[in-house]
């Protein structure tokens, strides 16, 4: 009981500390608007996007820019993620710009190009894209957000080959990730949907499960934005929704565990979990919101911005211990969240 008081107590007493990046743009509604990791060489890096379509790569065990990457895109950067490639020991970086449906990986070490995938869909938008680690070879999954004619999830290598389409996969999607199950040895792919959360056997190509729930008085479908795994005693799912919920799953059998309604009438953007008892959730109605997963309810409002909170990562500094940076729509500051003793 004192370990998950002194959990609870540590999360309620983030305050701002002050802001990182002054320059930072955020132009699409999504998460991972930004991207912060700890490198093969312990640099702890922040990387994001500025309003000239440049994208910024900054020490933040240091608080100085390292580099700057002038027109990585065509158009804005939307999207960006990390991967550590322990077999090459490198870091790979992937940025999308949404618009354009256009995804490059990028090796931190030395800033080269990787793989360059133009126009992955025909048409709509490459909202989301993740990294699949199949048998040491590395892939990179695809979505297509299109509400008329959606495109199948595709799997590419990094010389834009195309690896396979994955079944039953022609949704509108918002978000997509990879679960690799270690017990079982079988990756799954994990997409938001309208309406729902879909899995995928991607060794089988088939659909796992399914996650939804009948909505009364036959609601319209709404928008899944952000998905987390959490490993507890069961394998869950976490998700964000835009009709103002979140839902936890178990993710291997497909029930409804909990549903905990965060705003009554605002969208629901990235969530981040502190640990495994607490979760902060970007919201529409310009707050970070705490969430206390055992009783169901809000703790505290952790802002109260001029912007629509879009991403939220947890990080571990040398100097201010477990924190948090987070970004609004359009913001022109990351900011940086800390524990203050």
């Amino acid at each position: 009981m004192s370990e998950l008081i002194e959990f609870l107590n540590e999360a309620k007493d983030l305050q701002f500390s002050h802001n990182l990046a002054k320059d930072s743009y955020a132009t699409c509604l999504f998460d991972n608007s930004f991207c912060v990791f700890k490198s093969i060489n312990n640099i702890l890096y922040l990387i994001y996007a500025n309003e000239n379509k440049s994208m910024i790569s900054y020490d933040l065990n240091n608080m100085k820019k390292i580099n700057e990457v002038k027109n990585p895109h065509n158009d804005y950067i939307s999207y960006f993620l990390h991967y550590l490639d322990k077999n090459n020991k490198r870091d790979l970086l992937m940025t999308i710009s949404c618009y354009e449906n256009h995804l490059k990986i990028w090796n931190i070490n030395n800033w080269d190009i990787l793989a360059n995938l133009r126009k992955t869909n025909d048409t709509g938008y490459l909202n989301s894209a993740c990294f699949l680690n199949e048998m040491e070879d590395i892939y990179i999954i695809t979505s297509n957000f299109n509400y008329s004619s959606a495109e199948k999830i595709k799997i590419y290598d990094f010389n834009g080959n195309k690896i396979k389409e994955i079944n039953y996969s022609n949704e509108p999607t918002y978000f997509i990730d990879n679960y690799y199950d270690r017990k079982s040895s079988i990756n799954y792919i994990i997409a938001g949907n309208n309406g729902y959360i879909k899995s995928y056997n991607y060794n089988e190509n088939k659909v796992y499960h399914k996650y939804y729930e009948i909505e009364e008085n036959n609601m319209k479908a709404k928008g899944h934005s952000s998905i987390i795994i959490n490993i507890d005693d069961i394998i869950k799912l976490i998700e964000s929704c835009f009709d103002g919920n979140i839902r936890i799953w178990n993710f291997h059998t497909g029930k409804l565990l909990n549903k905990i309604n965060i705003c009554k009438k605002e969208w629901l953007r990235g969530i981040c979990l502190w640990n495994k008892n607490y979760l902060f959730v970007g919201c529409d109605d310009k707050t970070i919101k705490l969430v206390d997963l055992g009783e169901n309810k809000i703790i505290k409002d952790l802002i109260k911005s001029d912007r629509d909170m879009l991403a939220i990562k947890k990080i571990y500094h040398y100097k201010y211990g477990e924190c948090l940076l987070s970004q609004g729509w359009k913001d022109e500051r990351i900011k940086l969240w800390i524990i203050k003793k």
